[in-house]
C-alpha cells in the first residue's frame, strides 16, 4: 500500500477540491462548482436559453423545499401499517429512513429549509436551464411557445440527484453506514451512487432485469461511483428469490426491486433505504425545479397556459408542477397541468384509486394511490423509469382534486417525437421525457390548427445518451408498441388489499 512506499507522516495531498493525508480514511469534502466539463457544458446550454431579453436562468437556487400539503384544501389521506391498518408512526418507518426524512414525510409546513450543505452540492449543476424549443416550433409550424426545464445537466444526467443528495446526506448526518435502493432506468441508481461517492456511505443498488440488460452503461456508472449492483430479480433476497421460482424469466419490476432493496435495509442495522419517487420527501426536495422555473418564466415575462411532463413514480412531474399548482390555488396563474404515462403502464388513466403497497412483496406501508395492483408487471417498454405500479400519493391525491389531468402514449409516438425534437434542438432525451415531447407536439399542432399562441412548458428531466440502443430499435423500425392487457390489470387489481377508507 503507499504507507509501505512514502511515509505517511511526510506525505500530504491538497488542492482547492481535495484535502487529505495518507494514511488517514479518505472522506470526500463538498465540492462547490469551479471551471470544468460539467460548468461548461452548463454554460452552453444557457447560451441556446433565449434568442433576445433576459437571460431566464439568472436566479438563484432555491434555499427552500416548497411543501404542497400546507395549501391543498383536503389533506391527503395517511399511510397504513400493513398490519394494524392503522396511519404509520414514526417509529414504524424508522428501520428504513433517518429520522429528519421520517419527520419531511409528515411535515406540513410550506416551506422547509435546504441545508446549505446540500446547497453546496446543488451548485455543480443548478440552476438547470429553461430552454425556448425555437426550432422545434418552426418545425412544427406553431404559434405556440414552447419552453422546457432541462434537467439533464446534472451529474447523473437526470433530476434524480435533487433528491439522492439530500437523502445521503440526512443518512450520512445520522452515521448510516450504507444505503439500498431500487433503479428502473438507472437513472435514480445513478443518482444516488453520485450522493453516496461525495459523503462516503456505501450504496448497494437493485436494477430492474430489463433495463439492467438494456442499459450497461448506466450499471457502470453505478459502479464508478462505487455501488454495488444486482438485477432484480435476484437470489440475493428472499422476495427476489420467491419471484424467481415463480417466473424465472420475468422481466422484473420497480416494485420487485424495491421488495428487494427494502428488505436488505430492513434486515440490517447499519443501513436504511433511499427511494426515487413516490414518497412525500421525494417530491419536496424535486420543488426545487419548479421554484426556480417560476422564476425564470417571471424574468422572460412569460406564464404558462400548459405545463406536461412524464410520470412513473410522479417525482420529475410533481417537481416542475407542485410551485405552479400552489400559484394556481391563489389565483394567480391557471395553467392547465397534464401528466403523460405510457399506455403500457397507465397507472392514473386506467388504475384505481385504493390502498395499495408500494412493492410487490409487500413489505411496504400501504399508501392511497392510483394503482394498476402491487404485482402488475408492465412490459418492458424502453421508458424504464415509467414502469411502476402505483402514483405517488400525493399527486393520486392532486389528481383525484381535479387540480390536473392525464393521458397515456405509445412509445412510437414519443419516439417520433423524440427525434423531431433531437433533430431541431439538439438534446438527445431520454425516453421517459419523450412522452412530455410527443404531448407538447400534440398541444403545438392543436394550437396551429387554433391558431393560438399558448406558452405550452414541459420537464425535459434528463438526457438520453445511454438510451441509444431505444433509439437504434425505433429508427430500424423494430420498435412495437406494448400495451396492457386488461384481464392482467383486472387479475392484478383484484389482489389488492381491501381496505375501508
Amino acid at each position: 500500500m503507499v504507507q509501505s512506499l512514502v511515509s505517511a507522516s511526510l506525505l500530504s495531498v491538497s488542492s482547492p477540491t481535495f484535502s487529505f493525508k495518507v494514511g488517514e480514511q479518505w472522506k470526500p469534502k463538498l465540492l462547490r462548482a469551479s471551471p470544468g466539463c460539467g460548468v461548461r457544458a452548463r454554460a452552453r446550454a444557457r447560451d441556446a436559453a433565449t434568442k433576445a431579453g433576459p437571460q431566464p436562468q439568472a436566479v438563484e437556487i432555491p434555499h427552500q423545499w416548497y411543501n404542497l400539503v400546507a395549501d391543498l384544501p383536503v389533506k391527503p389521506p395517511p399511510a397504513l401499517h400493513p398490519q394494524t391498518l392503522e396511519p404509520i408512526k414514526p417509529e414504524d418507518l424508522s428501520p428504513l429512513f433517518p429520522y429528519e426524512l421520517i419527520k419531511q414525510e409528515a411535515c406540513t409546513d410550506r416551506f422547509i429549509a435546504i441545508p446549505e450543505e446540500v446547497i453546496d452540492v446543488y451548485r455543480l449543476w443548478r440552476p438547470t436551464p429553461l430552454i425556448r424549443a425555437n426550432r422545434l416550433e418552426k418545425l412544427l409550424d406553431t404559434p405556440a411557445r414552447i419552453y422546457y426545464k432541462y434537467e439533464g445537466v446534472s451529474p447523473a444526467g437526470s433530476h434524480k440527484p435533487n433528491t439522492a443528495v439530500p437523502q445521503v446526506w440526512y443518512n450520512a448526518q445520522e452515521g448510516v453506514k450504507n444505503v439500498t435502493t431500487e433503479t428502473g432506468a438507472g437513472q435514480w441508481g445513478c443518482s444516488l451512487a453520485f450522493a453516496c461517492s461525495l459523503f462516503g456511505v456505501g450504496c448497494e443498488v437493485w436494477q430492474v432485469r430489463a433495463s439492467y440488460d438494456q442499459k450497461p452503461y448506466r450499471k457502470l456508472m453505478m459502479q464508478t461511483w462505487g455501488a454495488k449492483v444486482h438485477p432484480s430479480p435476484s437470489s440475493i433476497t428472499e422476495a427476489g428469490r420467491k419471484i424467481l421460482q415463480m417466473d424465472p424469466s420475468t422481466p422484473g419490476s420497480l416494485g420487485m426491486a424495491i421488495s428487494e432493496a427494502v428488505e436488505v435495509a430492513a434486515t440490517n442495522a447499519d443501513t436504511k433505504y433511499c427511494l426515487g419517487s413516490v414518497l412525500n420527501h421525494v417530491l419536496l426536495h424535486q420543488t426545487v425545479i419548479g421554484e426556480e422555473c417560476i422564476k425564470q418564466m417571471e424574468a422572460i415575462g412569460e406564464s404558462p397556459d400548459v405545463i406536461i411532463g412524464c410520470t412513473g413514480g410522479g417525482s420529475n412531474f410533481a417537481g416542475l408542477t407542485f410551485p405552479f399548482i400552489r400559484e394556481k390555488l391563489k389565483g394567480r396563474i391557471n395553467p392547465l397541468i397534464r401528466a403523460v404515462e405510457p399506455t403500457a403502464c397507465p397507472s392514473l388513466t386506467k388504475g384505481v384509486y385504493a390502498y395499495d403497497y408500494g412493492d410487490t412483496a409487500g413489505m411496504t406501508p400501504l399508501m392511497k394511490m392510483h394503482t394498476l395492483g402491487h404485482d402488475f408487471v408492465p412490459d418492458p417498454i424502453h421508458a424504464g423509469g415509467l414502469r411502476y405500479h402505483g402514483m405517488a400519493p400525493l399527486l393520486s391525491h392532486v389528481y383525484e382534486l381535479g387540480f390536473m389531468e392525464a393521458i397515456s402514449i405509445p412509445q412510437t409516438e414519443c419516439f417520433q417525437g423524440a427525434i423531431q425534437f433531437a433533430r431541431t434542438e439538439g438534446l438527445i432525451p431520454a425516453p421517459e421525457p419523450t412522452h412530455a415531447i410527443a404531448a407538447a407536439i400534440r398541444e403545438a399542432l392543436h394550437c396551429r390548427e387554433t391558431g393560438e399562441s399558448k406558452v405550452i412548458l414541459m420537464a425535459m428531466c434528463g438526457h438520453g445518451h445511454f438510451d441509444l440502443p431505444a433509439y437504434e430499435k425505433y429508427l430500424q423500425g423494430n420498435m412495437v408498441d406494448l400495451s396492457f392487457e386488461e384481464a392482467k390489470i383486472k387479475g392484478s387489481l383484484a389482489n389488492i388489499p381491501q381496505v375501508v377508507a
